[in-house]
């Protein structure tokens, strides 16, 4: 994974209105992504729980991607790879934190996009684009979470707005 790691990287964390076993419970549930995910079709469980779990992600395009869990530490969190079957893969990490008695949860990616362009190259195309928008994508998957955890229910599909890539 320190092959991804020397990539740009896109992270967002946000404080979560929940106690860090019910995050942990919510985000490590079968077909999670479906009752908090705003751009989720369908989230099928492939292989589940736990380190080497598998499932399969349709965003409201149909694009569908794989996601490959690597780690999965109890109530701190997990890492996965995502992408379309056989493609490149994006790296990803989710991890639950306490700060001054609030939960928090910061995902961070290493997308696939680029990887292989020298940073020079790839800076411009990465500031001025795949971050912008892989940040509005974070904010609405973390701002879901909240969403769900606050009203009791499914969060509402587009519920921040669109997505180019994934609605």
């Amino acid at each position: 994974m320190d092959k991804l790691k020397n990539i740009w990287k896109i992270e967002h964390e946000e404080k979560i209105s929940t106690s860090v076993e019910k995050l942990w419970e919510l985000i490590t549930s079968p077909s999670n992504l479906e009752l908090f995910h705003p751009f989720c079709k369908s989230n099928k469980v492939i292989a589940w729980p736990g380190k080497n779990s598998i499932d399969e992600l349709i965003y409201l395009n149909d694009l569908k991607y794989i996601r490959s869990f690597i780690s999965w530490e109890e109530f701190k969190g997990y890492s996965l790879l995502i992408g379309e079957e056989n493609q490149k893969q994006s790296y990803v990490i989710w991890k639950i934190y306490k700060k001054q008695g609030l939960v928090f949860l910061k995902i961070t990616i290493y997308p696939y996009f680029l990887r292989d362009i020298p940073k020079a190259i790839s800076y411009l195309p990465y500031k001025l684009f795949v971050i912008p928008k892989m940040t509005s994508y974070l904010k609405s998957v973390i701002g879901g979470i909240n969403y769900y955890v606050e009203r009791k229910k499914k969060t509402p599909k587009k519920y921040f707005g669109s997505h180019k890539w994934f609605s």
